[in-house]
């Protein structure tokens, strides 16, 4: 086991992610920020404080998405599914989809079919904690990264939270 990125080095990360997104929606003028259940959601918390720190919380759209119901492994193992909430529509707006790992682009691509339902969007961003370069299998890149690796298929990355997991890291296993 290897650690990628420590409990300070998160804290870092999710800063510099937050300011990135608002260097590109300034004031997030018409832009939301949405997290996928249920892991996506642990980083989108932190970054969306992270933006509150920024700029008025009252300007920050903030919604929660669940894709089980839209993965195309559904048939292969039973999924429990969490709860979407999402109390805005999304048409003609920036949408900026949060995730925690980046590896084969199934679950974005599932999160882009779910989206559909909220309406029609301007824009889809992409930000992840963990960019698992050279893995894909559809052709999705994120456009806001912590930390992009190069791994093997045989190898899982990680991520800890300290509400779920008692402690914060990210670990190559």
């Amino acid at each position: 086991m290897k650690t990628i990125l420590s409990e300070q080095q998160i804290s870092l990360t999710v800063k510099r992610l937050a300011h990135q997104i608002l260097e590109d929606y300034l004031q997030l003028k018409d832009t939301v920020i949405i997290g996928i259940q249920p892991r996506g959601v642990h980083l989108s918390d932190r970054i969306v404080h992270e933006l509150s720190q920024l700029i008025p919380p009252a300007s920050i759209q903030y919604g929660k998405l669940d894709i089980t119901f839209y993965r195309d492994d559904i048939r292969k193992e039973l999924h429990v599914p969490n709860k979407t909430d999402i109390p805005f529509g999304i048409e003609n707006k920036n949408v900026v989809i949060i995730d925690d790992v980046l590896y084969k682009g199934r679950t974005i691509r599932a999160a882009l079919d779910a989206l559909l339902d909220f309406g029609r969007p301007a824009k889809v961003g992409l930000c992840v904690l963990i960019d698992r370069r050279f893995s894909r299998e559809f052709p999705i890149q994120p456009d806001y990264v912590g930390r992009a690796i190069d791994t093997f298929s045989s190898q899982k990355v990680k991520v800890n939270w300290k509400e779920k997991d008692g402690r914060e890291s990210v670990e190559l296993i």
